[in-house]
């Protein structure tokens, strides 16, 4: 990164001396050893850093349901962290062009569900980020040699619930598009309004939330200000630099505004893995299982997804999913709307850097899926088994040159790979 000033290496490590890489979205962990895409410098006190990535893509979605679409996905992310005293404080905004470049009904993904557009559920889309995705604060304090406290809270930011945000997972960061569980693992990486508070050892994290439960509405350029109606509580582990553990369990006060009268109970498993890919590159994978409770009905979902790098130039990506979603969610005219439905997809993908440009890289790729539906979900289709490519331009900031910090037994682990997305 030529003309940046590189801040020296105490500045990227928090009060216990975990590297920034274990940061993920909202107050989550990755495992140490994850790559890092940032445009970084100093200053005077502060060290700032700009994340993000962006998706020119096309995308062509097959089927009775599918459609086509020209667009842009994307997502930057400005963090500025200082020490005060012996704390550490860190301001985090992050925003998002998607209801500019693909529009308030988002972009087609089929089977994808969740949130609405002009009063209706949508369906077959992936609906767009709002464009305040995070205004949060976090402030880290160290209580004894290795304890320390946390506090984060914000207007727009993400509860202890779930995994990492598919957008910030080192294994997801060559997919434009959202899995099909998002609403059953990660949705509530935007909430409007929340406050975390957690304490943590160098390889164990506990932390509770409180935080509006609403789904965003479909007017994506404001704050969706409510009360603190729902709450939330994690556990995450990172038993060594290449793994992160966590489970996690929350309580959504009517999330979705078409059924003000249903909340949901969520809870769910992730194991994140983070270690060295082929000829130099990285190698990143992510196994989620995820639930949603309404009333007496439990819907499950499962994903597996990897990144795999061969050397600095080429990477191969895949994802796998399972979700069972009711008629209701699918919005499947005529069909009881408690009926449930198990759906599967399969994803292999892509991408060749092709150029270099100041602090960052460009890249093309592609991705094509096929899922598999029932007959009854088949009819609505066309098909059994729909299928849908995407073809785009990447462009984010170059990896940053990574350390990792000593293991719990006092051996430097530390090693000139490539850390987080």
């Amino acid at each position: 990164m030529q003309g940046m000033v590189m801040p020296p290496a105490m500045s990227m490590e928090d009060p216990l001396g975990l590297s920034h890489a274990r940061m993920g979205s909202g107050t989550s962990w990755l495992p140490d050893s994850s790559p890092m895409h940032a445009v970084h410098k100093m200053w005077g006190d502060w060290t700032v850093m700009l994340h993000g990535a962006a998706f020119g893509q096309y995308d062509d979605q097959s089927s009775a349901r599918g459609g086509r679409q020209f667009g842009v996905v994307d997502w930057e992310m400005l963090m500025a962290m200082r020490k005060i005293g012996t704390g550490m404080l860190h301001l985090h905004g992050m925003a998002s062009l998607e209801p500019l470049t693909i529009g308030a009904k988002g972009y087609p993904l089929l089977l994808q569900t969740g949130e609405s557009y002009r009063g209706a559920p949508l369906h077959d889309r992936q609906h767009p980020h709002d464009v305040f995705m995070e205004l949060a604060a976090l402030f880290q304090q160290p209580v004894a040699s290795n304890l320390a406290l946390e506090l984060y809270g914000g207007l727009a930011g993400e509860p202890a619930l779930g995994p990492v945000a598919f957008m910030h997972r080192p294994s997801a960061q060559s997919d434009p598009l959202a899995p099909l569980g998002h609403h059953w693992q990660d949705a509530t990486h935007i909430s409007f309004g929340v406050v975390t508070a957690g304490i943590y050892t160098r390889s164990v994290k506990v932390e509770g939330s409180v935080f509006n439960g609403r789904e965003p509405d479909e007017n994506r350029w404001n704050l969706d200000l409510r009360g603190l109606d729902s709450y939330s509580g994690r556990i995450t582990v990172n038993p060594t630099t290449r793994l992160s553990v966590a489970g996690w369990y929350g309580y959504l006060a009517s999330p979705e505004a078409l059924h003000p009268a249903e909340s949901v109970h969520r809870y769910g498993l992730s194991t994140l893995y983070a270690g060295r890919g082929l000829r130099g590159g990285a190698w990143a994978s992510s196994l989620v299982w995820g639930a949603n409770a309404l009333a007496s009905t439990v819907q499950n979902s499962a994903l597996a997804e990897t990144n795999l790098e061969i050397g600095k130039l080429n990477t191969l990506f895949g994802r796998a999913e399972y979700v069972r979603k009711s008629a209701q969610d699918l919005v499947l005219p005529g069909t009881p709307a408690d009926r449930a439905f198990d759906i599967r997809s399969v994803v292999a993908g892509y991408i060749r850097e092709v150029a270099s440009i100041r602090g960052g890289t460009i890249g093309i790729g592609g991705r094509a899926s096929i899922n598999f539906v029932p007959a009854a979900v088949g009819a609505y289709y066309g098909t059994r088994s729909p299928k849908g490519i995407s073809v785009y331009v990447r462009v984010r900031p170059n990896v940053m040159p990574s350390h990792e910090p000593m293991d719990m037994r006092g051996m430097d682990m530390s090693r000139s790979s490539t850390p987080r997305n």
